[in-house]
């Protein structure tokens, strides 16, 4: 399971940014009207679901990494269809599924195919 780093970013709002906001709304609360308990309680409660949902969304994008590879694997020697950019459909036979880390490409002959690009299994 990942683990959440304080860099991974949910909404544009990371847990560490999250966490600096909390400590100086605590630092500069007034002396005579302090921070209820139960306020406190449901600010720690946000960090945590804030946490857990940075957590799930890097679970799911890792699960759909492993779909497209199980995607791109099962088209190995066969023949495809593909859109190419200025020139239209183009076909040929998949011969590798690499990865740059984000997306899932295929090799087709001398192309590197994306998978959305795929428009027929011939």
């Amino acid at each position: 399971m990942a683990s959440l780093s304080s860099s991974a970013i949910l909404g544009g709002f990371d847990t560490s940014q999250y966490l600096q906001l909390l400590v100086a709304q605590l630092q500069n609360q007034d002396p005579l009207n302090p921070v209820s308990n139960s306020e406190f309680l449901s600010q720690l409660t946000q960090l945590q679901s804030v946490a857990s949902l940075g957590e799930l969304n890097a679970n799911f994008s890792q699960l759909l990494k492993l779909q497209q590879l199980s995607q791109g694997s099962s088209l190995l020697g066969k023949s495809v269809e593909y859109s190419k950019t200025g020139i239209g459909l183009a076909s040929g036979t998949v011969t590798a599924v690499n990865s740059d880390g984000k997306n899932i490409f295929l090799t087709v002959g001398t192309d590197r195919v994306a998978l959305d690009d795929i428009r027929t299994i011939i």
